[in-house]
């Protein structure tokens, strides 16, 4: 898994991609509502404290380290 920091917000996560298509993420923080603005306002990400959804601004950030080299994909 590789270190990444969301372009927006600073979120640090651990990712790493299967695919194109799969993505496994490790958060760093227990709570991505403390750091994170698109978390804590939308409850959609969250289900019972669990995270089941990413923000868009995360998921460009991982988008962008995959295209550029800093995440490799298994594919």
């Amino acid at each position: 898994m590789r270190h990444i920091d969301c372009a927006r917000c600073g979120v640090q996560v651990l990712v790493e991609k299967n695919s194109w298509q799969h993505t496994s993420v490790q958060w760093s923080t227990a709570r991505p509502d403390s750091v994170c603005d698109q978390y804590r306002d939308d409850p959609t990400l969250t289900l019972r404290g669990a995270r089941v959804g990413c923000c868009p601004a995360l998921r460009e950030s991982i988008v962008a380290a995959a295209v550029d080299g800093r995440i490799p994909v298994a594919d």
